[in-house]
């Protein structure tokens, strides 16, 4: 059940807590939850999108140092796909899953009602703003730890860190292996035009496999790839 997020009240996140494994100063967490969605609604109050700003420097620069650290034969073009596969909206979505982020998230009543604590671009984000908060209030040692901790498990599951590096390619070749037709792509956006909200719908022989949400195009297709991908290993194991 989603949390409650009403002004003056502040929900029990030690759940939440417990998942992150580090302690933080709750009004600082309560921010880093806060989409801007909930923010307008309750008078323009404070979001999260700067702490988000502050995460993602940090999200970047850990992931960098640890693969150069880890993978000494690697050179600069194939550390470069890792990162990125590591840091993108796709992987970071997967994360918030595991931890159950988006029963946290404090969210308007649009984003509510159009799904938004699933929505990868929100949960993405809100990871970033996450990291933002614990550099904060615990400094850089901690806030590189838990970058650490959160992305240890796509590592753990090589197959699945190749798919999220380029999963519409991950998913072609597997539906070819399956025997399979060619993956589809349908995508339809909602929202104004400064903060639209693309969801892609992935078919396959004409059935509706996965979907995903992102800020682009590119990006939903990606998240519903990764997913279909998923779906079509858990079926042909």
């Amino acid at each position: 059940m989603a949390a409650s997020a009403e002004v003056g009240h502040t929900p029990d996140r030690s759940a939440l807590v417990r998942a992150l494994g580090v302690t933080l100063v709750p009004e600082l967490l309560e921010l880093a939850l806060t989409h801007r969605s909930w923010a307008y609604e309750h008078g323009g109050a404070a979001n999260n999108e700067r702490l988000e700003f502050l995460g993602d420097a940090i999200l970047g620069q850990a992931v960098t140092v640890m693969l150069y650290t880890s993978y000494p034969d690697l050179d600069e073009g194939e550390l470069a796909k890792r990162r990125a596969s590591l840091v993108s909206a796709v992987a970071l979505a997967e994360v918030a899953r595991s931890i159950g982020l988006g029963d946290h998230l404090k969210l308007g009543k649009g984003e509510e009602l159009t799904g938004g604590r699933d929505k990868s671009s929100i949960l993405a984000d809100t990871v970033e703003a996450i990291i933002g908060a614990v550099y904060l209030d615990r400094g850089g040692d901690d806030a590189t730890a838990l970058v650490l901790r959160l992305i240890d498990p796509l590592l753990a599951d090589p197959a699945r860190f190749g798919a999220a590096m380029d999963p519409k390619t991950s998913l072609q070749e597997m539906v070819a292996r399956l025997g399979r037709g060619a993956p589809a792509y349908e995508v339809v956006d909602a929202g104004p035009d400064h903060s639209k909200v693309f969801t892609a719908t992935v078919i396959v022989d004409g059935e509706a496999v996965s979907t995903g949400t992102g800020t682009s195009k590119k990006q939903a297709e990606m998240a519903a790839a990764l997913e279909a991908w998923t779906v079509l290993s858990a079926q042909s194991a």
